[in-house]
């Protein structure tokens, strides 16, 4: 049978996919690019937000359709959108044959071989180390933990995935070294809190040392790691990124906010001080550092001064890179029980506003790359096959920008190459190769 996969939302769950790939690829499935081709199709949804919960209903439905019309015979849907909604989603898409929550998938395949009338009783549950990679021939996501313990009020991540659980770091190590056997060069240390990483299992934060181990492993030539909470960034850890090589100096820094009333409603750990002190010292420590954030605009209680003080630290900090999202009201999460719900319209104004001159800001800063030289890793091709599609240690995969390389018919995906900036197109930079 042909199965095709559909990941939605995060890199984690993409994680989870490649795991899911895996399994059926062990037990001989052919498995397909093209869902139309497809006669079973799996969906991994993302339920964090309500943009999220409605492109996975709509990817729900457009896959119907070829079920309905096409090759496809069954139709299966996971993920954190059936963790959270799974009994509504069974009243509502009768044409979906299987809806399987995260906490099931220990017994996940028994349920699709009874699905299929396979009824051989395998044993099989996911495994890290048995994943079919869908992030190119360089680069490679290794996740280190599942589930989160912070209890942000407007997040219903620890009603979904559950608390915070480490992998132990020799399972983690172990499936880094399959990586490198397998040719990656690029790896991307991520979980929904990367610096909580070890607290449970060793009592103590063990990120800085998981990183320095993997910069042991021959073979990597870039080390990042994302999702990094400003209360957990200690000198120890700051410290190991500014001696090893291999880390790339690019901190994913999520503060959801600069005001000290709206942090507090939020549950979040750090205050404004503690931000300003933090980026500032990231910036004494290692010069060329990229920082990366994410911010919540329209956050229940938010007045135009909270607001205010928001626009003014983002001004000033002149973040590299900055997402802004209108606060998402989800249910059965504290926030959402708050009677100072900011109206629609007000919070699009304000991300608008955010917006507007975060694309200033960063016109202004890809300017000033023109002259300088990066080391970069080539991701792809352009269709027309003009252009390589590169990266430097300053972008992160899908969510950055790309440097346009003429291609040259020499350089070939995977390969790091010396390139001098030399213009800027839009959200990305143009190079020339060096030497």
């Amino acid at each position: 049978m042909k199965v095709g996969f559909i990941s939605l939302g995060c890199s984690k769950n993409l994680v989870d996919t490649e795991m899911f790939v895996g399994l059926f690829q062990k037990e001989k499935f052919e498995i397909v690019n093209r869902p139309e081709e497809a006669e079973l199709i799996v969906i991994n949804t993302c339920g964090f937000i309500e943009s999220a919960k409605e492109e996975a209903i709509n990817t729900i439905l457009e896959m119907a359709e070829l079920k309905e019309k096409g090759n496809c015979q069954f139709l299966i849907a996971t993920g954190c959108l059936v963790k959270r909604y799974k009994k509504e989603l069974e009243k509502a898409l009768p044409e979906v044959d299987l809806f399987l929550s995260v906490d099931e998938y220990d017994e996940m395949w028994n349920k699709i071989e009874d699905l299929l009338g396979l009824n051989r009783k395998s044993k099989n549950t996911l495994d890290y180390m048995n994943r079919v990679l869908a992030t190119g021939e360089t680069t490679a996501y290794l996740k280190i933990a599942e589930g989160c313990s912070n209890h942000c009020t407007y997040c219903a991540i620890p009603s979904i995935r559950g608390p915070y659980v480490s992998r132990p770091m020799e399972e983690i190590l172990e499936e880094a070294k399959r990586l490198e056997k397998l040719g990656y060069k690029e790896i991307i240390v991520i979980a929904q809190d990367t610096t909580k990483y070890g607290i449970d299992l060793y009592s103590e934060p063990k990120l800085a040392e998981l990183l320095e181990k993997l910069c042991q492993i021959a073979g990597f030539r870039w080390i990042r790691f994302l999702y990094a909470y400003p209360e957990s960034i200690t000198e120890e850890l700051i410290e190991v990124v500014k001696k090893n090589e291999k880390i790339c100096h690019y901190f994913d820094i999520p503060l959801q906010h600069f005001s000290d009333k709206v942090l507090k409603r939020m549950n979040r750990k750090s205050d404004a001080k503690s931000i300003e002190i933090l980026i500032q010292k990231l910036r004494q420590e290692i010069p060329d550092v990229i920082i990366r954030t994410t911010m919540i605009v329209g956050f229940p209680g938010e007045t135009e001064e909270d607001f205010s003080e928001l626009y003014d630290f983002i001004q000033r900090t002149k973040f590299d890179k900055l997402g802004a999202f209108p606060y998402s009201k989800e249910e059965g999460t504290p926030a959402s029980k708050l009677k100072e719900q900011i109206h629609y319209k007000t919070k699009q104004k304000r991300w608008n506003l955010i917006m507007k001159r975060q694309k200033e800001i960063s016109e202004s800063k890809l300017k000033e790359k023109i002259g300088n030289n990066y080391t970069a890793i080539i991701d792809g091709i352009t269709e027309d096959g003009k252009y390589l599609i590169a990266r430097s240690y300053m972008d992160i995969p899908d969510e950055d920008s790309v440097i346009y390389v003429r291609n040259n018919g020499k350089i070939h995906v995977g390969e790091f190459v010396k390139c001098e900036i030399i213009d800027v197109n839009g959200y990305d930079l143009v190079g020339e190769i060096k030497g």
